[in-house]
């Protein structure tokens, strides 16, 4: 069987075709320069790629998209080249096992497997039968080595990677695909419908959601508005490590989330909005306000910039589309704290909350009105803790903005889901309203 191969700046997922061709030459100048780069194999005369090759070595990154007769995507595999130069992680693996030529690419009833894998040989196998009788069951993955990793070959020796999954016994006869039209110089924008690395998640509009008078939704309610930050307390950090962690998970090896900032003690604040809902209890529409993140207040500089915190173990090269890293939480709790007083600080939380000793000292329980719930303090060092409500159990990252000049100046935790912000009223339609 002979297998067509050709090179691209990127792959145009809406058209499903190559965008901007490359002669062999000029990806293998991509590849040597670690830029994102496509290869597309193809047999003559089918229409839909057997696969294509997604490349970005400056991402850490290879990508392998398989494709059906039909043109859906069967296969999507995902590998990382971590410290060993000389081989690929199988990082991460979804496949869809349509039920026939009809069915739609990426349907909700189509039956899909997933494997999530790790290099220190932890991994996940995820299986979910759509439709009738439908769920999900969750194994540990059950791979040999040589089914993690995968030998990275040169540059123009890859084999094609799915010719099991297209019935080809015999190794295929690779010719080199037609160049149509010059490659344009330079780095130039990649257009939106393209493929594009994995990325983690993105912060999202953080500081909108501290500026008053700002418009969201959160998908459910159609408008909300931003209203005045409340404080509900300071907390004090005389080591110049802030703690970011959930305060009710084993903490065998200290917090989730370390930020180092000047030592001190810092105003928290959280972020609020107000917005009018039909109540079904009171058969009226009623105007309520809700808390949508909390925040450290370092410095009254604002932030040009936001990143997600990382914890020890974290690492981005391992980050697959949309990742969050962060702190878990079991009880619906997160909290801010001095790192340098951690242990003593969650024995007084544990010791107040868990056992409820009476009139214990270096501990309170808040009711101020706020969603911060318990406070306490280490009189040796000077460290606080605060505790706050989360809207659930799970991962929340941890968000930390930074000034033009790099500095700390503000560390949030999201305990709603970022909003979207909507369009500002403009003054003549605002007029107008009024």
């Amino acid at each position: 069987m002979v297998v067509e191969v050709g090179y691209a700046r990127a792959w145009d997922l809406e058209a499903r075709a190559p965008w901007r061709p490359l002669s062999v030459e000029e990806a293998r100048a991509r590849d040597a320069a670690g830029l994102p780069y496509v290869v597309v194999y193809r047999e003559p005369g089918r229409e839909a790629p057997l696969e294509v090759r997604l490349v970005s070595w400056r991402d850490h990154y290879v990508g392998l998209w398989v494709y059906d007769a039909q043109g859906r995507r069967t296969g999507d595999l995902d590998m990382r080249l971590l410290d060993d130069p000389s081989r690929l992680l199988n990082r991460y693996f979804v496949g869809w096992y349509y039920t026939g030529p009809e069915m739609a690419e990426f349907d909700k009833a189509c039956p899909r497997v997933t494997l999530d894998l790790f290099p220190d040989g932890r991994g996940r196998r995820t299986v979910e039968r759509q439709g009738q009788g439908g769920g999900s069951h969750v194994t540990s993955a059950q791979l040999r080595d040589d089914e993690r990793w995968l030998d990275l070959p040169a540059f123009g020796e890859w084999p094609l990677l799915s010719a099991q999954v297209h019935g080809l016994v015999e190794p295929p006869v690779f010719e080199a695909a037609p160049v149509a039209g010059a490659a344009e110089p330079g780095d130039t924008d990649v257009p939106v419908t393209c493929w594009r690395p994995p990325r983690p998640a993105q912060p999202g509009p953080i500081n909108e959601l501290f500026r008053p008078g700002v418009r969201v939704t959160d998908g459910y309610h159609p408008e909300m508005t931003v209203v005045e930050p409340r404080r509900v307390g300071s907390l004090r950090v005389p080591s110049g490590l802030l703690a970011v962690s959930g305060p009710d998970i084993d903490h065998g090896d200290g917090p989730a989330i370390t930020v180092s900032v000047p030592p001190g003690e810092y105003v928290l604040d959280e972020a609020r909005v107000r917005f009018s809902y039909h109540c079904m209890y009171e058969d009226a529409e009623v105007t309520t306000t809700e808390a949508t993140a909390v925040r450290v207040l370092v410095s009254d500089v604002p932030a040009a910039t936001w990143e997600m915190a990382l914890g020890p173990d974290d690492d981005p090269r391992l980050f697959i589309e949309q990742q969050i890293v962060g702190f878990g939480t079991d009880g619906a709790t997160g909290c801010f704290a001095d790192a340098g007083a951690w242990g003593p600080l969650i024995t007084l939380f544990e010791r107040g909350l868990v056992q409820g000793e009476p009139d214990l000292d270096g501990y309170e329980d808040l009711d101020n009105g706020s969603m911060f719930l318990h406070h306490t303090w280490d009189a040796a060092s000077g460290g606080e803790l605060m505790a706050f409500a989360t809207t659930g159990d799970g991962t929340y990252p941890v968000w930390v903005g930074r000034s033009e000049a790099g500095e700390v100046v503000g560390v949030v935790v999201l305990v709603e889901r970022m909003p979207e912000l909507l369009p500002e009223r403009d003054a003549a339609s605002t007029g107008a309203a009024e």
